[in-house]
């Protein structure tokens, strides 16, 4: 059995969901499965301010659940244009895997949300590429060959999937946003299963 890591992080829950429905195309395809994991928050100084096992929730991811997986769709609310400070904390601790090239030639996507339309959702996906292209991962859009994304009126993009959750974060997952999640989690799954 193959298995997709889904890591994300998420403050109001729109990318939490993202993940389960990501997590649910990942579950359509046989012989693969998900496994969800977050990161905790962190504070002003960058340290880690929640116990080690949350108490509610996916787990928090470890070094050893990048290591063994085989595939990655990674998530996050846009910051700014770019990933939140507790993914990139957590990545920034990913050397040694680096060293390793423990993550080279596995499949990944990415995903975020935005409190506004033009929030940065492209310039967000793009960051949380970059890492994953320094560690050799081969990254995977959204082709325009779902119908969903020449159709959506709130999240979609080529370069991963993403969800306009409103500035109070109150915008319900669309059915397009929620059809674009299952086919991206069903096209990792299936590029796990063909290059890994």
């Amino acid at each position: 059995m193959k298995s997709i890591l889904v890591l994300y992080y998420s403050r109001f829950g729109a990318t939490k969901t993202l993940a389960q429905l990501i997590a649910r195309g990942i579950g359509e395809i046989d012989g693969v499965e998900a496994v969800i994991r977050t990161v905790p928050k962190v504070d002003v100084v960058t340290t880690q301010i929640e116990p080690a096992i949350p108490e509610e929730g996916a787990p928090f991811a470890t070094l050893e659940d990048l290591r063994r997986c085989d595939g990655l769709a990674m998530g996050s609310p846009t910051r700014f244009g770019n990933m939140a400070a507790p993914l990139k904390h957590f990545l920034d601790s990913t050397s040694g895997l680096w060293m390793e090239g423990a993550l080279v030639g596995k499949p990944a996507t990415v995903f975020t949300s935005t409190g506004s339309l033009h929030g940065g959702q492209e310039t967000t996906l793009l960051s949380m590429m970059l890492p994953l292209l320094h560690h050799g991962m081969l990254i995977a859009g959204v082709p325009y060959t779902e119908a969903a994304l020449n159709e959506t009126k709130s999240g979609g993009t080529p370069y991963g999937v993403s969800h306009y959750a409103g500035s109070k974060s109150d915008h319900p997952i669309t059915e397009d946003e929620k059809t674009l999640c299952r086919a991206m989690g069903k096209r990792l799954a299936s590029l796990v299963l063909k290059l890994v």
